[in-house]
């Protein structure tokens, strides 16, 4: 019986494995056909060489980066005063966080257009508004990795062990709170990076060149193009989760003491 249940491990491990590896396998070979039976990476010379490629590459990663530091300032300090002072108000926070994956990307741009028509130009008129917008869909991510990783700490002991050593609320939450959440901000960070580094729908319809604008340009101009970028941007996102990981697990096992014997 054992057996089975190990043969049958082996085979829909093989059967997953060749789900995500056979279209990328595809992908890349369809990427490297230059004509007349000939391989070569031409596409990819061409793709990288192309300044509009790195434009709208870092375009996209700076709005990440943007995006990432306002949300974790936003949810880290509400998600924190929510689990020890309000956990009465914790399903309405989880309820407000949920909203973006039921209102479409196309009603949340006219949203934008309307609570910010006025703005200054130098954000409406700049893609610094679609930092508005990417905030709000990444707010159900950020919040779940971080409701996860209080939920893991005594965050009620480790604050009345901070104040009782001195500390304030910013200190606490700093120096104490903070270090034991870095897996969780990491998991966070590299679901939001993936977010605004895809998104199209709001960059599209506010005639943004961001680099998911990009990727669909290029497809409907050059087939090769399409698939070589297409490996580009996957292999980006696999280098960005990966040094995330690493980082995750350098920092995971640090934890907050505070006074007391070991």
């Amino acid at each position: 019986m054992s057996g089975r249940i190990s043969l049958w491990r082996v085979v829909w491990l093989l059967l997953g494995t060749a789900y995500f590896i056979v279209p990328l396998a595809a992908t890349a070979e369809f990427s490297l056909r230059a004509g007349g039976g000939r391989y070569d990476f031409s596409a990819y010379t061409e793709i990288l060489r192309d300044p509009q490629f790195r434009q709208s590459f870092w375009l996209s990663f700076r709005l990440a980066l943007e995006t990432i530091a306002i949300v974790l300032l936003l949810l880290v300090p509400t998600a924190y005063w929510v689990h020890l002072r309000l956990p009465r108000l914790r399903p309405v926070v989880e309820f407000l966080t949920v909203l973006p994956f039921v209102v479409p990307p196309i009603v949340l741009v006219v949203g934008l257009l309307n609570v910010y028509r006025g703005a200054p130009q130098f954000f409406v008129a700049t893609p610094q508004i679609l930092v508005a917008g990417y905030v709000v869909l990444a707010m159900p991510y950020i919040y779940r990795s971080l409701d996860a990783g209080l939920g893991a700490i005594d965050i009620r002991t480790l604050t009345e062990a901070a104040q009782s050593l001195g500390a304030g609320w910013t200190p606490t939450l700093f120096r104490v709170i903070l270090p034991n959440l870095q897996v969780a901000m990491f998991s966070g960070t590299f679901l939001t990076l993936a977010i605004v580094m895809g998104e199209f729908t709001l960059a599209n319809v506010l005639l943004f060149s961001t680099f998911s604008v990009y990727i669909n340009f290029i497809g409907e101009t050059r087939a090769t193009g399409a698939a070589a970028v297409t490996l580009i941007s996957f292999g980006i996102t696999w280098l960005a989760m990966l040094g995330i990981l690493l980082l995750g697990r350098q920092f995971g096992g640090r934890h907050v003491q505070i006074g007391g014997t070991r």
